[in-house]
């Protein structure tokens, strides 16, 4: 069959290299080059170039399998990454951070801060209340994280300074949309994570070269395959055949259709969308977040204590994006002569000669009408010859895009662990005919 691939982040990468094993597929890609938030990019200090990631960073062997098993089977190396994270508040001036007693009591004072101590408790107290409500399945959609936390009488503090900069840092989103959350998502999430409990926490990883060396491998077979630089505009599904229009007016006709874009993209391209496509799509809303590559060491956190991989900055504003300043050289394992930095919606003024490049990406606004879209892609995937995959189908995050892309491959009957098997026989023949 003929099949038109739209996207090319994690999802549409692996649904066209899968499919291509059988089928004839196209790729379109909006931007210029193919990864999505897979975007690694060179920064040259001091005539030394660092493979930096800008989007999606870390992974683990425990909570990313899917993932993992396909890096293995492109032979891509990873390596451990240090996955600490920071809390500065503007407002009370708390600082610190979380992997370690000096960094927790960064600042001496809070040794003797009752609001501090009392976070600490609540901290506790949480990760207990999370990890028996995680096992014993909290109820769908009833219960937000704003009323599951009431219900663990934890303090304003724990709220403001611990819990919400978290979350808000893991979605990339407002702080206050947060405690809208379905509790059952994010305690699934927390528990799935490692994220309440003190040992065994899962050791996060990196690609090392940056995440573009998985996305180079995974398309190489079909490079020929790939159009960068190709927005579609319109997709027309009449009959038995799908009509792709680019945004520079050329028409061409496919037997099946992919989406691998985002939800509100996937429905603005969609010249009729079913009103189950309409309902489904259209309750999954994204966000816009910027982020800015920097070297202006000013947005850690003034103790250098408490300077961490994740910096999360609490600023006088609640109702803004989450600011997050990622150490890409901790996370990295980059020994530039200065931090690289990443600042996502930066909340204060970053030195002009210190900026780099700025990014602009797009991250899932979940809520519980999202939450429950997500129960409904049943009624649209795989039907009126369309497939609809992306992260946005899980938590958001690098395993979910593969989960949802092996979700679509299972509609024409290939999978993941097939290539694998086949790897196993003959080990030449593993990317190039698997995967």
């Amino acid at each position: 069959m003929r099949i038109a691939v739209i996207g090319s982040g994690i999802s549409g990468c692996l649904v066209a290299r899968i499919l291509s094993t059988q089928h004839s597929i196209t790729v379109f890609e909006a931007s210029h080059y193919a990864g999505g938030h897979a975007n690694t990019v060179d920064v040259e200090l001091e005539g030394v170039p660092y493979p930096v990631d800008t989007g999606f960073m870390v992974f683990n062997r425990k909570t990313y399998p899917n993932f993992c098993r396909l890096l293995e089977i492109l032979d891509v190396a990873s390596q451990p990454s240090d996955m600490s994270f920071s809390v500065r508040c503007d407002s009370s001036g708390v600082e610190y951070q979380g992997s370690s007693l000096n960094g927790i009591f960064a600042q001496r004072a809070n040794l003797l801060s009752p609001s501090f101590l009392r976070m600490l408790r609540d901290i506790v107290r949480f990760n207990r209340a999370g990890m028996s409500a995680a096992q014993n399945a909290l109820p769908q959609d009833e219960q937000s994280v704003g009323e599951f936390l009431t219900a663990c009488g934890v303090g304003e503090t724990f709220l403001r300074q611990y819990l919400v900069p978290m979350a808000a840092a893991i979605w990339s989103s407002t702080p206050q949309s947060i405690l809208d959350f379905p509790a059952s998502f994010l305690v699934g999430f927390f528990a799935n994570h490692g994220l309440m409990q003190l040992r065994d926490r899962p050791q996060w990883r990196t690609i090392r070269g940056g995440a573009r060396e998985y996305v180079d491998a995974l398309l190489k077979p079909i490079a020929d395959r790939v159009k960068l630089n190709s927005p579609v505009d319109t997709v027309i599904r009449s009959g038995e055949e799908v009509a792709v229009k680019s945004v520079g007016g050329r028409l061409e006709v496919f037997d099946q259709v992919v989406f691998a874009t985002h939800s509100d993209q996937a429905l603005r391209m969609l010249a009729a969308p079913t009103p189950a496509e309409r309902e489904v799509l259209g309750a999954i809303p994204y966000h816009a977040n910027t982020a800015v590559l920097h070297t202006d060491t000013r947005v850690l956190p003034s103790t250098r204590r408490a300077w961490a991989s994740w910096n999360y900055r609490i600023s006088e504003d609640d109702n803004q994006n989450a600011s997050v300043t990622y150490d890409l050289s901790r996370l990295q394992n980059h020994h530039s002569p200065t931090p690289i930095l990443l600042t996502l919606n930066p909340s204060v003024d970053i030195a002009a000669g210190s900026v780099i490049r700025s990014f602009h990406y797009q991250h899932p606004a979940y809520c519980v009408a999202a939450i429950a879209a997500q129960r409904r892609l049943h009624e649209i995937n795989g039907r009126n010859q369309t497939h609809f995959c992306g992260a946005y189908w899980g938590y958001g995050f690098h395993e979910d895009g593969v989960n949802s892309a092996l979700e679509v491959t299972k509609n024409f009957g290939l999978n993941l662990e097939s290539c694998i098997a086949a790897s196993t026989r003959g080990r030449s023949a593993t990317a190039a005919m698997c995967l």
